[in-house]
């Protein structure tokens, strides 16, 4: 199996069928890939509706759905490594779909230690035009380049979607499940120690972020929360960078440290 495709999902609603498939669509020889499906946190009816829509939609694509009754993406995403077979792995979130040359162009372009970048545009849901995304000004900016240094497209690591990485560089890692927010960023730097160069697909190949109301990115929670979670995210990073200092980059380690500072102000001033 050349790359597993994980996606938690909770309670979906009709995004997830428009995420599973565009997976359907790849260029991408389905016998190659793998998607793996975690359902958490919840059971019926949902379970029964994604079977309905995989035995009807998805024929000839791989497809393993997985049930837990513990909720959290973090431990859905680990669930989804522990069983991944395939050589590269890529995290696509329930509520996002990708074109048709996504896993193609991703494939062509990584390798052990060249993690494979594409193309992100955001857009909010029920409205048809692309909305402002940092991500995207990254890649417009740099993706002319044939390969960087990692810490050049900084701000793809984030999260784990929108780029295809070697399953030797995640190793026996795992996303931290005592953090619901920052655990994305925080699992990218835990692995960065294994990362060294980026390679960027054409504009065609396109990981479609969407923004939903009431989703994990856009529920406001009080500042006292976020202060919280910004001393704990400290310490973590602080824990991972000093265990090891000579494997992880310094500079990408002061970049995690001002991102808590960044998230703080955005929602002081909320």
């Amino acid at each position: 199996m050349k790359i597993s495709v994980i996606i938690p999902t909770y309670k979906p609603q009709a995004y997830l069928w428009e995420c599973l498939g565009s997976l359907c669509r790849q260029t991408f020889d389905k016998s190659a890939f793998e998607i793996i499906l975690i359902l958490n946190g919840c059971k019926e009816p949902y379970h029964a509706q994604i079977k309905e829509y995989i035995s009807a939609n998805m024929s000839g694509c791989n497809v393993v759905l997985l049930q837990t009754d513990t909720g959290g993406v973090s431990n859905a995403r680990n669930i989804g490594l522990d069983i991944a077979k395939g050589e590269y792995i890529t995290f696509i979130d329930d509520d996002d779909y990708v074109s048709e040359s996504f896993l193609e162009e991703l494939y062509d372009k990584a390798s052990v230690d060249t993690i494979s970048l594409c193309k992100p545009i955001a857009f909010t849901e029920n409205v048809n035009t692309s909305q402002p995304y940092p991500i995207t000004d990254v890649f417009n900016k740099l993706s002319a380049s044939p390969m960087l240094h990692f810490t050049r497209a900084r701000k793809y690591f984030s999260g784990p979607c929108m780029k295809l990485i070697h399953r030797d560089v995640i190793g026996s890692r795992r996303f931290d499940t005592r953090f619901v927010n920052g655990e994305d960023s925080l699992f990218m730097f835990l692995i960065s120690d294994r990362m060294r160069n980026v390679s960027f697909t054409s504009a065609s190949a396109v990981y479609y972020r969407r923004y939903r109301a009431g989703s994990a990115v856009t529920t406001q929670k009080p500042f006292g929360y976020w202060l919280r979670n910004g001393i704990k995210m400290i310490g973590a990073y602080s824990h991972i960078y000093f265990t090891a200092p000579t494997k992880y980059n310094f500079w990408f380690f002061i970049t995690r440290l001002m991102a808590v500072g960044h998230t703080l102000v955005d929602n002081l001033k909320r």
